[in-house]
């Protein structure tokens, strides 16, 4: 876990394996480059060449681009570390949150088996020290747990690192600029210091082997955090859930040794705070059931259970945070393998709803889950719902690998979901759910179809959600499909694998709720 620290220390006098500055592109175009805010004490020491010398080395201040140089003489610390800011603001404007969040972040991948390092980004209030720090933790996050002999991640957390070349992550931060006294800046890095490690609990049980996180094993991990930050903790077991009527939930996986669960995480701040339930997929690994995935779409499928693992997070950042707001956190888990118990495409599930749903395809399972599980957190009557799940590929058709989409059964809500998402640096996009495409779902056995239309699928699988949310309750789902598990190379703060996508949203949405800004 990487240590975040305020420094009052100068540039030159501190201790650490580096001092991170920032630049950026001129505002005024061209092949101009800035130092930014912050390191003013580093470019003294250059004698005001810093630019001039990183200019030399390649350096344009690029986002994502990373420029090391020897520090100046007299300085503590060996290294200078330049971070690219993209563009410049203009003058009179500060640079903006998600670029200071990026450029922390990609120092401190950079920065990978250091000790420590002195951030001096720009700092114009506690909100740029938040975005800073929130990138740094989140960029010099590392899942080792099973690498150079580490231990195993069960628990859902990493374990210590080993040898065979592992690097552990960034040991410590500081940030040179903050106000480690004034009550605004503290609270800030409390906060981000707060949400970066719930959203890298999310992380963590991502990345986990499917093998180590059953769902057994995931109720594990959340009764434990229950119990470590005061929240309440319910655990339905397969004899739970049968005897509830919960058909979605056992349904799905009753091909798998391990039996599914229904886990409920309840974070009271008192009777007359508003109530915000949130409902996660917890697939812990989707073979497709009988309707098989092809080669080369399992290999990834341990993160089918990344809206679960977002809405726990979630819940126990609000409680560490102490929000004016309840939470309850429904964590909808279970596996789906095949086998000669496993559902069949034909079958008929009775719902926890009464509802009769067909399934016509076995690897539209998640919706199954998350109906259960909407319908029981609608009969407790909250202020509004929100879903998270990585529901459908054509999501990822639509938006991208960045992008998660966002449908609703209100249209302010829809939008203010998507402002907040926006404001929290999470790539989101509003989605429509339209009538026409209801009736694709009839079916001549059931109540319904687990299928629809295969154009606009990601729509088809809201629409089918919708039908499970209780009557008059204000409803988001979020299908991050795309963002959840990144593939690809890092990039900014965003690491190789599980992204803990959409925590930070929903803690935000969550203190909206808490301030009354949202109706």
């Amino acid at each position: 876990m990487t240590a975040l620290t305020l420094s009052t220390a100068g540039a030159a006098t501190l201790r650490a394996d580096a001092i991170v500055v920032g630049v950026a592109k001129s505002p005024q175009g061209g092949n101009g480059l800035v130092v930014a805010p912050g390191a003013e004490a580093v470019v003294e020491a250059y004698d005001g060449k810093l630019a001039d010398i990183l200019k030399s080395l390649g350096a344009s201040g690029a986002e994502g681009e990373v420029t090391k140089l020897p520090a100046p003489a007299g300085f503590k610390a060996p290294v200078v570390l330049a971070t690219g800011l993209g563009s410049a603001p203009e003058k009179d404007e500060a640079y903006d949150a998600e670029a200071l969040r990026r450029a922390a972040g990609t120092a401190a991948r950079a920065l990978s088996g250091s000790k420590k390092a002195a951030f001096a980004l720009p700092i114009e209030a506690s909100e740029d020290a938040e975005a800073i720090a929130e990138g740094a933790l989140l960029g010099a996050y590392a899942f080792t747990a099973y690498q150079g002999g580490g231990a195993s991640a069960k628990n859902g957390g990493n374990g210590k690192n080993g040898g065979n070349g592992v690097k552990a992550p960034l040991a410590e931060v500081a940030l040179l600029g903050a106000k480690p006294r004034d009550k605004a800046y503290k609270a800030a890095v409390a906060r981000a210091l707060a949400v970066t490690e719930e959203v890298n609990r999310a992380r963590d049980l991502i990345n986990t082997p499917p093998n180590d996180l059953t769902p057994e094993a995931f109720a594990a991990v959340a009764s434990a955090a229950g119990k470590e930050h005061g929240i309440k903790v319910q655990v339905l077991d397969e004899k739970a859930l049968a005897k509830g009527g919960y058909g979605g939930i056992l349904g799905v996986g009753q091909g798998s040794q391990n039996p599914p669960r229904l886990v409920k995480l309840t974070y009271t701040h008192s009777k007359d705070a508003k109530t915000l339930a949130l409902v996660g997929k917890g697939i812990t690994y989707d073979s497709g059931g009988i309707s098989l995935k092809p080669a080369g779409h399992n290999e990834t499928m341990k993160c089918d259970m990344s809206g679960a693992a977002a809405v726990f997070a979630a819940v126990v950042a609000a409680a560490r945070l102490g929000l004016e707001v309840n939470v309850t956190c429904w964590l909808a888990l279970a596996e789906n393998m095949p086998s000669g118990s496993a559902v069949r495409p034909g079958d008929v599930l009775r719902m926890y709803s009464g509802k009769t749903v067909e399934v016509l395809n076995t690897d539209a399972e998640g919706r199954l889950v998350l109906a259960d599980a909407l319908t029981r957190a609608s009969e407790e009557n909250p202020d509004a719902i929100v879903d998270v799940a990585t529901l459908t590929g054509a999501m990822v058709l639509a938006l991208g690998h960045r992008t998660f989409g966002i449908m609703a059964n209100d249209d302010a809500f829809r939008t203010a979901v998507h402002e907040i998402a926006e404001e929290a640096g999470e790539q989101s996009w509003p989605m429509p759910l339209p009538a026409e495409l209801r009736k694709g779902m009839d079916s001549p056995t059931a109540d319904m179809a687990n299928m629809g239309e295969r154009m606009g699928g990601g729509l088809v699988a809201g629409l089918f959600l919708k039908e499970f949310v209780g009557e008059g309750i204000t409803w988001a789902h979020l299908d991050i499909a795309g963002p959840a598990f990144h593939e690809g190379a890092p990039w900014g703060y965003t690491p190789k694998g599980g992204t803990g996508s959409s925590v930070r949203t929903l803690v935000k949405l969550a203190e909206r709720i808490a301030a009354g800004d949202l109706g």
